[in-house]
C-alpha cells in the first residue's frame, strides 16, 4: 500500500474524504481541500459507488485514490484513509462540504494553540447561512436524556454561546469536518469500524475525552456543508444505520452502569423511534432530491 509522503511541517494535513455517489459535489470539495496550502495529500475512498465519481478527481499529484468493491461503511473507510497518513494532521471531511481559503489554516492555528484538543470542528452551515446544530453536539448519556438536556439520537446539539469564543469545548463533533491529531486518533484506535453509517463520529469523540483529550468547535470558522447529499438514494437505510448506531453506542458506552430497566427503556425506545424517523427520511429525501434538480437544472 502506497502512502503519503512523510512531512516535517507540525502543521502539515492529509485530507480524508470517504465517498458514495456523491459526484455532484466531489469536484468542489476537493478542489477545495487541494487549494489549502497545509494540505499535503488527500485520499479518497470510493465505498462502491455507482455513479461516475472518477470523473470528478482533479489531477493532482497530492491526490490518492483507494476503492472499495463495496460499502463497508464510513467508519471502515475513513481508517483505511487514515491508514496512508505520514501527516501530524488528519481533515476528515464529506465531499458535500466546501473549504473556504483559510478554513483550514485558521483552524490549525487555533488548534496548536490548544495542545490538549484531539479533534476540532467548525460551524456547518447550508446554502442559506444557518448553522447545522450538529455541529455542537452532547453525548446522549442516559443521565442527560433523564435530565431532558438531550434526545436520545445521533444528532443531539447544543446550541453555541453568544458572543462566540474563539473555540468551544463540547461532548463531540459532526463527522462532516474533524481535524485530528493523528497521534490522538492512533493513541484511541481510529473510528470503531463496528458502525456503518452514523454515530461513529459521537464515539470517537467520547474515546477522545475518556483518553484526557478535549474536543472543541471553532466557533467563528464557517465552512458550507450541504449535508446529505449520498445519503438521499437510501434512506430508510440510513435510518437503520442510525438507529442502529444508537444502540451501539448506548451498549458500548453506558449500558453496564445502567440499571435493567433503563437498558430496556432504551431498546425500546429507539425501536419505537425508527418508524416515525424512517418517514420523515424518506419525505425529506424527496423533498430535498426535488430541490437539487431545480438547482441543477439552472
Amino acid at each position: 500500500m502506497v502512502a503519503v509522503a512523510m512531512s516535517d511541517d507540525a502543521q502539515s494535513v492529509t485530507v480524508v474524504v470517504v465517498t458514495h455517489n456523491s459526484a455532484w459535489t466531489l469536484s468542489r470539495c476537493l478542489n477545495a481541500a487541494l487549494a489549502q496550502a497545509a494540505v499535503t495529500a488527500v485520499v479518497v475512498v470510493d465505498n462502491g459507488s455507482g455513479d461516475n465519481w472518477r470523473d470528478a478527481l482533479p489531477t493532482e499529484a497530492r491526490l490518492l485514490r483507494l476503492e472499495n468493491p463495496d460499502n463497508p461503511g464510513f467508519a471502515v473507510a475513513c481508517n483505511q484513509g487514515a491508514a496512508l497518513a505520514q501527516t501530524p494532521w488528519l481533515l476528515f471531511l464529506n465531499p458535500d462540504c466546501f473549504l473556504a481559503d483559510d478554513s483550514l489554516q485558521r483552524l490549525l492555528d487555533l488548534a496548536d494553540a490548544n495542545p490538549a484538543l484531539a479533534a476540532l470542528g467548525a460551524e456547518l452551515v447550508d446554502a442559506a447561512g444557518h448553522v447545522d446544530p450538529a455541529s455542537y453536539r452532547r453525548a446522549p448519556t442516559p443521565a442527560a436524556v433523564l435530565r431532558g438536556r438531550v434526545a436520545m439520537s445521533a444528532e443531539s446539539a447544543v446550541k453555541p454561546a453568544e458572543p462566540p469564543a474563539a473555540i468551544r469545548h463540547v461532548d463531540a463533533i459532526s463527522g462532516a469536518l474533524m481535524l485530528v491529531r493523528r497521534a490522538a486518533f492512533e493513541h484511541v484506535g481510529g473510528f470503531d469500524a463496528g458502525y456503518r453509517l452514523h454515530c461513529e463520529d459521537l464515539d470517537l469523540c467520547r474515546r477522545f475525552k475518556l483518553a484526557g483529550f478535549e474536543v472543541a468547535v471553532a466557533q467563528q470558522i464557517q465552512v458550507l456543508h450541504l449535508k446529505g447529499t449520498s445519503s438521499r438514494a437510501r434512506p430508510v437505510w440510513v435510518e437503520w444505520q442510525k438507529h442502529r448506531g444508537m444502540l451501539r453506542y448506548f451498549r458500548k458506552f453506558d449500558a453496564a452502569t445502567s440499571p435493567l430497566w433503563l437498558r430496556v427503556a432504551v431498546g425500546f425506545g429507539i425501536a419505537l423511534r425508527f418508524p416515525a424517523a424512517t418517514l420523515r427520511a424518506v419525505l425529506r429525501a424527496r423533498r430535498e432530491n426535488r430541490d437539487e434538480s431545480k438547482l441543477k437544472d439552472l
